[in-house]
C-alpha cells in the first residue's frame, strides 16, 4: 500500500502541527550551528544524536553537565515581540554554572516547545543561541523543537539548555579545605537583570504600575524593552583565562541566579566560613534602584531576589587579588570592570551565611 505523504502533512495540519514549518526550523537551525562547529565536533547538526571527542591534552578529564532555562524572562519577549536576546540568555544560564566548577564548555544542545511553530521567531531565537555558543566557544551540538497545539498558545513558546564541559579531575572547583578568614570576594558586573526575578519583575512594572514596554524612566536613555531584553552575560572567556594565568589564585567562583547573593553564595563556601559584603563597594545600577522604588521592596527582598549588578563572583587569596584585578581589567570598559566586594569571615553556627552591610 502506498501513503500520500502529502495527505498524511495535511492531516497532521489540521491537527495543529505543521510539517513544512518545522522542516524550515531545521534549515534555521544548521545554519546557525555552522558559526559554532568546534574540533572536537564529530559530524554536523541533524542526526539523531550529536558527538565529540574529549579533547586532547587532559590528563584526568571530567566532564560536567547542566541545564537551565531562561523563565519567565520569555514572558518580557512575547509582550514586545522581540526573540533576539533570549537564546543568549539560555546558554549563559548553563554555561555559566559549569563554568563555576572550572568547566570549559564543550556542547550545547536547546529544545524548544511551543503552540505554533513560526519561523521568523525561532531563527530569532536561533540566532541568540548561535550568537551565545560562539561567545562560550562550545558547540551548538543538536537540539528538538517540539510543536505541541493545546500544551501552549501559538505564539509563545519555552526554552531549555543543556551543556557539556571538561575539567581537570584535581583542579575541580570550589577547592573548599583551601578556603580561609580574609579570603577575598570579587565580584564581575552584570548586564542588568540576567535572568532572574522576572516574575517580581513583571508584577511590579507591569501588573502594579501599568507601564509599556516603550516607557524610559526619568533619567535613562533607553526603554524599558531594552533594559529588561538585555541578555545575560557570559563569562566564560574571562574567567578561563583568569583561571590559566593565575592558576592558584582562584579558590572558588559564583554565579549569582535566582536567590541572589543569600541563596547562591553559600554554596561554594565550606561551613566554617562566611561570606561578608560590603553593598558600598559598588553603585547599585539604575534598574534595581527603580524597581527597589516602584515595588517599596526591602533590601533583604532585593539581596535575596536580584543579582544587584554582580552576575559572578570570585574566591580569591588574598595575597593575589591586586593581580586577579589587573588581569580582569586590562581590557575592560569601566562598566565591566571588576571590583573587591568583600571578604570571608568566620561562621557563628557552623552554617555558611551571608552577611551585607
Amino acid at each position: 500500500m502506498t501513503i500520500d505523504s502529502s495527505l498524511s502533512s495535511e492531516a497532521y495540519r489540521q491537527a495543529g502541527v505543521d510539517l513544512d514549518s518545522a522542516a524550515r526550523v531545521v534549515d534555521i537551525a544548521r545554519a546557525a550551528a555552522r558559526p559554532t562547529q568546534q574540533p572536537w565536533q564529530l559530524g554536523g547538526l541533524g542526526g539523531f544524536s550529536g558527538a565529540f571527542e574529549i579533547p586532547a591534552g587532559y590528563r584526568q578529564p571530567v566532564l560536567l553537565s547542566g541545564c537551565d532555562g531562561v523563565g519567565t524572562k520569555l514572558k518580557i519577549a512575547f509582550m514586545a515581540n522581540d526573540h533576539r536576546t533570549v537564546g543568549i540568555d539560555l546558554v549563559a544560564m548553563s554555561v555559566n554554572d559549569i563554568l563555576v566548577n572550572g568547566g570549559k564548555p564543550l556542547a550545547f544542545l536547546d529544545y524548544v516547545a511551543t503552540g505554533k511553530i513560526l519561523p521568523d521567531a525561532f531563527s530569532q531565537i536561533l540566532s541568540g543561541i548561535s550568537e551565545g555558543c560562539q561567545q562560550a566557544g562550545c558547540a551548538l551540538l543538536g537540539g528538538e523543537t517540539a510543536e505541541m497545539p493545546g500544551m501552549y498558545l501559538n505564539d509563545e513558546y519555552d526554552l531549555a539548555g543543556f551543556c557539556i564541559g571538561i575539567a581537570e579531575k584535581d583542579e575541580l572547583y570550589p577547592h573548599l579545605d583551601a578556603m580561609q578568614v580574609n579570603d577575598t570576594l570579587i565580584g564581575l558586573p552584570s548586564a542588568g537583570l540576567h535572568s532572574n526575578g522576572y516574575s517580581l519583575v513583571r508584577k511590579i512594572l507591569f501588573q502594579d504600575h501599568a507601564l509599556a514596554m516603550q516607557t524610559i524612566p526619568e533619567g535613562w536613555t533607553h526603554s524599558l524593552k531594552e533594559e529588561l531584553l538585555q541578555p545575560t552575560r557570559i563569562y566564560v572567556a574571562r574567567v578561563l583565562s583568569l583561571l590559566s594565568a593565575l592558576p592558584t589564585a582562584v579558590k572558588g567562583m559564583v554565579h549569582v541566579t535566582g536567590g541572589g547573593f543569600y541563596d547562591n553564595l553559600p554554596r561554594a563556601l565550606p561551613a566554617r566560613l562566611s561570606a561578608e559584603i560590603d553593598a558600598g563597594a559598588w553603585r547599585l545600577p539604575p534598574i534595581f534602584q527603580y524597581l527597589q522604588a516602584l515595588g517599596g521592596l526591602s533590601n533583604e527582598t532585593l539581596w535575596h531576589t536580584f543579582n544587584c549588578g554582580v552576575g559572578y563572583i570570585l574566591i580569591v587569596d588574598p595575597t593575589q587579588a591586586q593581580a586577579v584585578l589587573a588581569h580582569l581589567n586590562q581590557d575592560a570598559a569601566t562598566r565591566d570592570k571588576a571590583f573587591i566586594m568583600g571578604q570571608l569571615i568566620a561562621s557563628h553556627n557552623q552554617r555558611a551565611e551571608v552577611l551585607i552591610s
